[in-house]
């Protein structure tokens, strides 16, 4: 299976964080939490929207950005930090198995400060102009299923099956 890291910095909202947690459950991906959080991990919210996945779910916790860089060594040669301000569009880099993709907080996305060390790891998911931004986890299954894609889906389900018929019942 391709394990892809999704890396939240600051993350925000409880939602959000919940949705994208199911999401990693279901595409076998990892989840990593950048501190400070703006909720806790035992909210509600957080747990509604992740459903009963977030038992199931891998995810790491981290003081701050040094602590997560300090933790996974091999994040710095392949990690993409998918931000409004990034210059080259998500679909246009290759995704290797193993890599991380990170977001930043919904108010204000990844700091700056941090971007600057990685101007070539900037990508953005085209939008118009005059609207800020995506919602967090629509920008997170938008570029961790590219990502997927690109391997071949590895280890996926690939085909769904009826529950009260068959496909192959069909002439």
């Amino acid at each position: 299976m391709t394990k892809i890291n999704i890396v939240l910095h600051e993350p925000e909202m409880p939602a959000n964080t919940g949705n994208i947690g199911r999401t990693c459950v279901v595409c076998g991906a990892v989840l990593h939490l950048i501190e400070p959080l703006g909720f806790s991990l035992s909210q509600r919210n957080l747990k509604r929207a992740g459903m009963d996945y977030w038992d199931r779910l891998e995810v790491h916790r981290y003081a701050d950005f040094n602590d997560f860089l300090e933790k996974n060594p091999e994040a710095v040669s392949c990690i993409f930090m998918a931000t409004t301000k990034g210059r080259r569009v998500y679909s246009d880099v290759h995704y290797t198995p193993g890599c991380y993709i990170m977001f930043g907080k919904e108010s204000a996305g990844i700091p700056e400060d941090i971007l600057m060390k990685y101007p070539e790891s900037c990508i953005r998911i085209p939008m118009l102009d005059t609207i800020r931004s995506l919602n967090l986890s629509n920008s997170v299954s938008i570029v961790l299923y590219e990502a997927l894609r690109q391997n071949s889906f590895a280890g996926m389900q690939l085909e769904g099956e009826l529950h009260q018929h068959r496909w192959s019942q069909i002439g």
